[in-house]
């Protein structure tokens, strides 16, 4: 019998994307190298990353034994024998989708041995046969000009600037309050200065040469409007509220800033004034943390950038197929099971995460810090549990909520079985009526996503209770239908939707019934837009969240539906900035760079009628491709900060050449530059 494998082995696994050419279609190559001179046998080789592999299709060199998602098990043919010096080629003709960029490849690679243990492989970033670029991470920075448009370092631009002269740059500052509300914004600056900035002196005391900022409480501004005066000697905050003064203290940090670092560029006003509140209510970012997590310090620290950005809205998705992320006390294995991928384990490592238990959540304890740390920048907190589809890692939690009888009968787009909580079951309601309560006291903002999004068209159609219950509701016409996995209309709204179908009127009703729920506890319902399948949710208690495109968007509008716009095409945040494959991020949806985010409008072609239900605009950060975090910083700045002058400056007032001088200036949250 051969090693299985050697104590150190030296292995490597390389991988390249051919794109269909000359009349040959495409295939991805994966290549495990034994670089040492001990043979291998009986194992597999086991990767993830954003690509899926479609355990159907051709295969060359190996048999696909094991598949969830992205997460896929090649098991060589029998008695295979790896000799050092020698490589296993695996060519791959069937994919989910084309790959377009370096990251959609597999990010993380591991041997599964006999004994069940595991080795951890050096996994290479994917490479194609049409290009040889560098591949990008880290941040893409504009850099700035000598001679701005503008002499002050400021984003999002204000409604009115008349500032004049400059004065010697002050060392730092000292913020002075005699209110309760100035005395909490000092408080939160500071704090948000020493998670951006600890080390530059922006707040110090008056001993170490600071100059005075006074935070003057001022009746008749709006809850995030401020005002500054500027004079030789002092700035003067005037404000209503705290997050009013904390606007204004970054407004001040930022011209500092700006003119410390770029002293060429920009400068410190002696005289004048600015008079700013936003255009827009909801200015919000959508964090997926469960396909790769963030630690508490991570969020912390991305909500000082957000009220840096003066964003007022953290859209936490605390849930989906691959993870559970929050502490739930009446349902322990929730975090226990649902909180950690490794090999062996229930849920397989995905998406980059290693062969090692991997991966973590978010203690009740740490939830009320971030939630108050954010409420005190004027950030308010609403978490996302996803359902009733994107619940697989809740059903390998809680086992109780999977109906045996649908066990293989459907797949999600992403790959995953019978992923969807069953609307039919009174036991699926007594689970999250309870998840929800505890959930419910964590996020005062009382306002609770539930997803709604993306429920196969197939879901429920073998459960017998779910087709009963259609029965009660639909027909016998309809059931059956749904029983052979068809639409019993035309779909309007893409070959993945479930409009139409016998799914949407099952999830109508469970939509309905958990709204109410949430509704008795005084909390407003969000969604995203397949919530509004049916019209059954509570228009007046609740808004959607319209990913697919601003004509969706519009349509929604125009049915009564409270709107936060956020195609996909334009403001998901995973999507790469270009189609060339050095850069990374998804393709799905399109691209979008910086200057596409910054000019896009969000309500292009909406009537007057349609516009009054405009909540405002938020990006979305999926984190798929986001297992480095230097590319998350490549495809998270300067592109947040482009949406963010959106929500908060008048269309009138923008400028891209403007906002791509001071662009520059804005910080990261993991400071990688692009390398």
């Amino acid at each position: 019998m051969l090693m299985s494998t050697p104590r150190s082995p030296a292995l490597r696994l390389e991988t390249t994307w051919n794109p269909p050419a000359d009349g040959k279609e495409f295939s991805y190559v994966l290549r495990l190298k034994n670089l040492s001179s001990e043979p291998l046998s009986g194992f597999a080789l086991c990767v993830s990353g954003p690509g899926r592999v479609d355990p159907a299709g051709v295969v060359e060199g190996a048999t696909v034994t094991k598949r969830l998602s992205n997460f896929t098990e090649f098991q060589p043919p029998e008695g295979f024998v790896l000799a050092g010096g020698e490589t296993w080629t695996i060519t791959v003709h069937a994919l989910s989708w084309p790959f377009r960029h370096w990251t959609d490849g597999a990010t993380s690679a591991y041997l599964a041995l006999p004994d069940g243990t595991a080795v951890s492989l050096a996994a290479e970033p994917t490479r194609t046969s049409s290009s040889n670029a560098p591949l990008k991470r880290g941040a893409e920075i504009y850099p700035v000009p000598a001679n701005p448009p503008v002499p002050l370092s400021i984003i999002p631009w204000p409604n009115r600037v008349t500032v004049s002269s400059r004065r010697p740059l002050p060392a730092g500052f000292v913020l002075k309050a005699d209110t309760p509300a100035g005395q909490a914004a000092a408080e939160s600056f500071t704090a948000l200065v020493e998670h951006l900035f600890a080390a530059e002196g922006l707040v110090r005391p008056e001993a170490e040469g600071a100059a005075t900022v006074v935070l003057r409480q001022t009746e008749g501004l709006g809850p995030e409007a401020y005002r500054l005066e500027f004079s030789p000697e002092i700035v003067t905050v005037e404000a209503n509220t705290q997050t009013g003064f904390v606007y204004g203290l970054v407004t001040i940090g930022q011209i500092w800033r700006g003119a410390r670092l770029h002293p060429q560029a920009f400068h410190f006003p002696a005289a004048g004034e600015i008079v700013d509140e936003p255009s827009m209510s909801w200015r919000g970012l959508h964090l997926d943390v469960s396909r790769q997590f963030y630690g508490s310090a991570e969020i912390k620290k991305l909500m000082a950038v957000l009220a840096w950005s003066k964003l007022n809205r953290f859209h936490w998705h605390l849930s989906d197929d691959e993870s559970w992320r929050v502490e739930i006390d009446a349902y322990p294995a929730l975090t226990e099971v649902g909180a950690w991928r490794g090999h062996g384990l229930p849920l397989p490592p995905l998406l980059g995460s290693s062969p090692a238990r991997t991966g973590g959540y978010y203690t009740k304890a740490a939830v009320r810090e971030i939630v108050a740390h954010a409420k005190g920048l004027g950030i308010e907190i609403l978490p996302e549990i996803d359902m009733p589809g994107h619940c697989y890692a809740m059903q390998q939690a809680i086992p109780e909520l999977r109906d045996p009888n649908e066990a293989g009968s459907y797949y999600s787009v992403q790959g995953f079985p019978d992923n969807c909580i069953n609307p039919a079951r009174e036991k699926t309601y007594e689970v999250i009526e309870t998840i929800l309560s505890e959930l419910i006291e964590l996020f005062p903002f009382k306002t609770i996503h539930i997803g709604a999004d993306e429920v196969p068209l197939g879901a429920w159609s073998g459960s017998p209770e779910a087709l009963a219950r259609l029965r009660e509701l639909a027909g016998d016409e309809i059931a059956e239908a749904h029983a052979k996995r068809l639409n019993v209309i035309t779909n309007t709204h893409g070959a993945d939707d479930i409009h139409g179908s016998g799914a949407a009127v099952l999830q109508a009703e469970f939509l309905e019934r958990i709204q109410t729920f949430l509704a008795s506890k005084g909390c407003v319902t969000g969604g995203w837009e397949e919530a509004a399948h049916g019209d059954r949710i509570d228009k007046d208690n609740s808004y959607l969240c319209s990913w697919r495109n601003v004509e969706v968007a519009a349509e929604l509008a125009g049915r009564g539906y409270e709107i936060v716009v956020c195609p996909g095409q334009v403001y998901y945040l995973d999507m790469a900035m270009r189609p060339d494959w050095d850069e990374p991020g998804g393709s799905w949806a399109g691209y979008s760079d910086a200057e596409k985010i910054y000019t896009f409008d969000p309500v292009g072609g909406w009537t007057d009628v349609q516009k009054e239900k405009l909540r405002g605009i938020q990006a979305c950060i999926w984190s798929e491709p986001m297992t480095d975090r230097a590319v998350f910083d490549r495809l998270v700045f300067p592109r947040l900060s482009a949406l963010a002058e959106t929500g908060w400056t008048k269309p009138s007032a923008k400028s891209w050449e403007r906002f791509k001088a001071l662009a520059g200036t804005m910080p990261l949250l993991y400071g990688l530059h692009q390398f």
